[in-house]
């Protein structure tokens, strides 16, 4: 009685024993390194766009190229009237020019329109809108991703996911036109008595062409994830394990370049807005250099994602692994870019919009527990 009490004593301990090990041998660590590439999903959104001119600012118009001006008059205003038949402002006004007499008195030597006939111009338009076919995607991008996971159990993990931050490529979209409308009026009897209500103003005036670049930018992401998986079968009896995940995924950008380009177009864009505010409108449209010194600023705001992931591993031996997984996050943050005249301060171009990344991402890599 004796001994058989001895021996299950002896069999109780070694159960213990081994339910301890066992316990201990999956609360271990693992690392992994490989290949991470990245597929956005998502499409472009449309750029809010605000200046510094308001709507209703009366600004001198100034001298202005004949193209600069005719460009900027509404062709579908009908306002002139000789004689009771009523003509298209912009065609009537492109016959004036083509006239020796209407010449001598619209034109100063250099073939531009006078100041004296150009007036005062009040701006509608361009305060603020909405450019609804132009926006920002994000292109595929490749990495060396890494992985480094604590077992809570033989099926339950902590995983922290990182690697090194790809440089990844902005595609643009479309095109960004200001909406610039108003009427303009001239001080010269003839111009007023033709025109007695002004000259209407319609344009869409190009910006820059975001679609016709190679891409508009490129940036750095920095994306730390860290994900609760849960893992199917069991260690030393499965060597092929699938596994699920989730979790948040942390997304930083910075190293932001811009398409030289496009960063062109906006200080050009920025010195017609301060030339509208110093009085020259005509300037503006002559795409002439302000009084100002422009700076571009382009920033990316940082994002909290969800995140979820399958794969699965397979085991060499004890210690080393392969895995592969596929993963989706739904990723997206906000870009502005802004264009400052360094010289006073002053925001003359504010530009917003919405960029949905929502990657799927696949990593195939191989492992080591310890």
């Amino acid at each position: 009685m004796k001994k058989r009490v001895i021996k299950i004593a002896i069999l109780s301990s070694l159960s213990v024993i081994t339910s301890m090990s066992y316990a201990q041998e999956f609360k271990r660590f693992s690392v992994s390194a490989g290949w991470l590439h990245v597929m956005p999903q998502g499409k472009a959104n449309p750029f809010n766009i605000n200046t510094a001119v308001k709507n209703g600012t009366a600004a001198k118009v100034g001298t202005i190229s004949t193209t600069s001006f005719l460009n900027s008059v509404d062709p579908n205003a009908t306002e002139v009237d000789l004689g009771g038949e009523v003509f298209n402002q912009k065609e009537f006004l492109e016959l004036a020019l083509k006239d020796e007499y209407m010449r001598e008195i619209m034109l100063d030597e250099n073939g531009n329109i006078k100041s004296e006939v150009s007036g005062i111009a009040t701006v509608q338009g361009i305060e603020n809108w909405q450019q609804n076919d132009a926006g920002l995607e994000v292109d595929d991008a490749d990495t060396l991703g890494l992985t480094f996971n604590y077992y809570l159990n033989d099926h339950v993990s902590l995983q922290f996911i990182g690697g090194i931050p790809p440089k990844v490529d902005i595609k643009g979209k479309g095109e960004i036109l200001a909406p610039l409308s108003g009427v303009a009026m001239s001080p010269n009897d003839l111009v007023k008595y033709l025109f007695p209500n002004g000259i209407a103003l319609g344009q869409a005036i190009p910006i820059t062409n975001l679609g016709n670049k190679s891409k508009a930018a490129s940036i750095r992401a920095w994306t730390p994830t860290i994900e609760a998986q849960y893992q199917f079968g069991k260690s030393g009896v499965n060597k092929f394990r699938p596994y699920i995940g989730a979790g948040l995924m942390y997304a930083h950008f910075n190293d932001i370049k811009l398409n030289d380009g496009i960063r062109s177009d906006l200080v050009s864009a920025g010195h017609m807005i301060q030339n509208v505010l110093d009085g020259k409108a005509g300037a503006a449209l002559d795409r002439k250099e302000s009084s100002g010194k422009m700076v571009v600023n382009v920033d990316a705001d940082d994002a909290i994602a969800p995140i979820f992931t399958a794969g699965f591993t397979y085991d060499f031996n004890d210690s080393w692994y392969t895995v592969a997984s596929v993963s989706y996050a739904k990723l997206s943050n906000n870009a502005q870019i802004d264009v400052v005249n360094e010289n006073t301060g002053t925001r003359l171009i504010h530009a917003t919009t919405k960029v949905d990344i929502d990657p799927l991402i696949t990593y195939l890599g191989v492992g080591y527990r310890f």
